[in-house]
């Protein structure tokens, strides 16, 4: 019966032009009912699949899947309309249309949060106001007159995304803000706008060059309605920033939470639960933010822990509230799958070294002291770099250190660099494996005279420096199902 009287009521608000042209409730209601019944059975014999695909627009590691040629099968396959995957140490592995403007809902809170932790300490008081108590949406049941800690509060704000909490945080912090600057903190609105600002202000900070907020909570229609928008690189960004806090990382890692809330002058308990469906059910998963409205769309802000890694999923405007989490786990596990620890020295050649051990042999590196002698020198064999497959294949370039003179085992004469997609992947030092000496005073002599009738015949001053390592090819086109 409930159900029936909301749904009436529903029509009635969707539909007033029927009622004002003498249509009965009761027969809007009828109609209603059919028209949803036949929905349903409509909806169970041809179930709509949502829209994941790829894209050639997508990027994948700084170009797009049409110019890489990149075979579908390597590429993830996902429904979101702006998606964005980085890792903790800014490396970008799949953007598609992150630059387009968008609103982001709740994922706004988490910007809230930011500037909460930034300003004001944990133990900081925040008091619940009327209307933070009866905003409405998304609730963490606060009341008003409620006082909680600002760890509290961000607890509220968080996990079950309470818009009554992102409304008090804004206008208590937001109050001292400009009692601080010596202003009137008698209007809430203001006390409101100034936290806004410091939001704003924060964005600018971080280089969020398409992000603008008009409110701590999300909501985009209604009296809410107006200029506030973001896109997915800059809300990766802002995860990036906020997973750097260890509370903001301890609080969104949790499915659940109790809080003490003062409230009439005694303790009241409020149990929270995590609108992140991934905690505690996808391997890593710790965090971040949910977000719905109708013009954002379901959306999620995520982040995953694994192996030492951290990534962050950021999925906007996806088809259903369950296909948010589907996209997330989707580009997770495509960057995972396509990591691999790439050993850096490659070479079939092994010297002795001065301790007697069998090592790499991976270069002789020239002692311009002498004509004809190089140093051995090795380098870690066990040195390792964790890299993207689809970014490409490995380069490397060596420099050889200066050399004129005595060198013993274990100095450093010379650097390896490593190069991805023309980025620095990884170094390592070429090290000497053997002593040699600098030549005596009557070696120099003939050194000497060898130079200078080198200088008339063209012989070589100095030998020649030689390199014998490798970087065998990680070439991931295993598949020859292309986009046409």
């Amino acid at each position: 019966m409930l159900i029936s009287s909301l749904y009436t009521k529903k029509q009635d608000r969707l539909n007033p032009e029927a009622t004002a042209h003498g249509m009965s409730s009761s027969l809007i209601y009828k109609m209603s009912c059919l028209f949803f019944a036949c929905c349903i059975a409509i909806g169970c014999a041809f179930p709509i699949s949502a829209q994941a695909e790829v894209r050639k627009s997508d990027v994948i590691a700084g170009d797009t899947v049409e110019n890489r040629g990149i075979p579908t099968s390597s590429c993830p396959s996902i429904d979101a309309q702006y998606a964005y995957v980085m890792d903790s140490d800014g490396n970008i592995y799949f953007q598609r249309s992150d630059t387009d403007s968008t609103c982001i809902a709740s994922i706004t809170k988490i910007m809230t949060a930011i500037v909460a932790l930034d300003y004001a300490t944990l133990d900081t008081n925040i008091t619940v106001s009327q209307k933070a108590a009866s905003i409405g949406e998304s609730s963490a049941q606060l009341q008003k007159g409620d006082e909680l800690t600002l760890e509290a509060a961000l607890n509220a704000l968080l996990l079950p995304s309470g818009n009554d909490a992102a409304e008090a945080i804004a206008e208590s912090l937001g109050a001292e803000m400009l009692e601080k600057e010596g202003k009137d903190t008698s209007n809430s609105e203001d006390c409101q706008a100034a936290f806004v600002q410091a939001m704003n202000d924060k964005a600018s900070e971080l280089g969020l060059v398409n992000t603008v907020f008009r409110n701590p909570h999300g909501l985009d229609d209604g009296e809410y309605a107006g200029d506030q928008h973001s896109c997915s690189r800059d809300v990766a960004t802002e995860v990036a920033y906020a997973m750097k806090k260890e509370a903001f990382r301890a609080i969104t890692s949790k499915a659940s939470a109790n809080i003490q809330v003062k409230r009439d002058n005694s303790y009241a308990t409020v149990q929270l639960t995590s609108t992140d469906e991934l905690i505690g059910i996808y391997d890593g998963a710790c965090g971040v933010k949910t977000g719905f409205t109708d013009l954002a769309g379901p959306s999620f802000a995520g982040a995953c822990s694994r192996d030492g890694k951290d990534l962050y999923a950021i999925v906007i405007h996806s088809s259903g509230e369950e296909q948010r989490f589907t996209d997330a786990e989707t580009l997770y596990d495509w960057v995972y799958d396509h990591q691999m620890d790439y050993q850096l020295i490659h070479t079939d050649k092994t010297l002795v070294n001065a301790n007697g051990q069998s090592v790499p042999y991976v270069a002789d590196v020239a002692d311009s002291a002498w004509t004809d002698k190089t140093i051995p020198a090795t380098a870690d064999a066990n040195a390792s770099i964790n890299l993207f497959t689809l970014s490409g294949n490995v380069s490397q370039t060596v420099t050889y250190s200066t050399i004129n003179g005595a060198v013993k085992a274990g100095d450093v004469v010379g650097t390896i660099t490593f190069k991805q997609q023309n980025q620095v992947v990884g170094t390592t030092n070429l090290i000497a494996a053997q002593d040699v000496a600098a030549p005596n005073i009557f070696e120099s002599i003939g050194i000497q005279w060898n130079r200078f009738i080198g200088s008339f015949t063209g012989s070589s001053q100095v030998a020649d420096s030689s390199f014998y390592n490798e970087t065998p090819t990680i070439n991931d086109k295993t598949s020859s199902s292309v986009l046409n």
